[in-house]
């Protein structure tokens, strides 16, 4: 069988008591290695789970699945993720794989930053959709994501961010060679995103989207002992240092007094925070 077992958000004891037996009986165990990261090495889960973890990059998730799913009619495999098992079209991908193939599946749930962004004080039934925001290059600058912000905004919803990570991406010049070279691995930061998605850039209903003074929550590490978040305005965002890796944004929608009581703890004051809210402008 294919057990798709989700890890969790902060480090190795976020496993579930049931995905952890299950991998410690397991034949082989893959962890995939660039949707996401743990706060945690590849050494500490070996040590903790008692068995040899072989990491999956993005070319055997994508193009080697069948090394993957190979002897799994006989074999059990365990297929590690980061947060939750469908935090990523790669994952789906990847049991419609194994069905095709007459193998059995198994998921194993756990948290991901789509539930655990509650920490922040902002109700889930208020959220939007959640966007992606890519790396930009010279030759590449996806826009989709900003009309995705404005229709949450128009409905007073609030968006949930995910920044763009690179982790062995191949580089520009190694392409059109035989051997692939790879990047270093990389992750977006809120000051660069927000320097270089430059909203104000493409979208003519600048208070609609987003202004200097929209309320913005930021996150880091969700789940960890070093969880980090601050709310403030975009243009004090640029400038606010979260520390390492995985960063997340939320741009606030409408506010309801609950959500604003205990945005406080995060802002630099109540009577700042109050301010913010005010003029956070929405069409309703």
């Amino acid at each position: 069988m294919l057990f798709i077992i989700g890890l969790g958000l902060g480090d190795v004891k976020d496993i579930t008591i049931k995905g952890l037996e299950i991998i410690k009986k397991a034949d082989r165990v893959y962890l995939e290695a660039y949707t996401s990261i743990l706060c945690v090495g590849k050494d500490v889960l070996e040590q903790f789970y008692e068995c040899p973890v072989i990491l999956a990059d993005r070319d055997l998730v994508e193009q080697g699945s069948d090394e993957i799913l190979r002897d799994a009619l006989t074999k059990d495999i365990a297929f590690l993720v980061v947060g939750d098992p469908f935090g990523a079209t790669t994952h789906t991908d990847l049991v419609l794989r194994a069905q095709e193939a007459g193998i059995p599946f198994q998921v194993v749930h756990n948290a991901s930053i789509m539930n655990a962004i509650g920490c922040c004080g902002l109700q889930l039934y208020s959220f939007g959709e959640t966007v992606s925001i890519p790396y930009w290059t010279d030759t590449w600058q996806p826009e989709s994501f900003y009309d995705k912000i404005a229709s949450n905004r128009s409905r007073g919803l609030h968006t949930l961010c995910l920044l763009d990570i690179r982790v062995k991406e191949p580089t520009i010049e190694s392409l059109t060679k035989k051997k692939k070279e790879y990047q270093a691995p990389c992750y977006i930061s809120l000051p660069n995103i927000l320097e270089h998605s430059k909203v104000k850039r493409f979208h003519p209903s600048l208070d609609v989207i987003a202004s200097e003074k929209t309320l913005c929550v930021g996150v880091a590490r969700v789940g960890s002992p070093s969880q980090k978040i601050v709310a403030c305005s975009l243009e004090e965002m640029r400038s606010t240092d979260l520390g390492s890796p995985l960063h997340s944004l939320v741009i606030a929608g409408r506010l309801q007094p609950l959500e604003l009581e205990y945005l406080v703890q995060f802002a630099a004051s109540k009577e700042a925070l109050e301010k913010l809210s005010a003029s956070n402008p929405t069409l309703l």
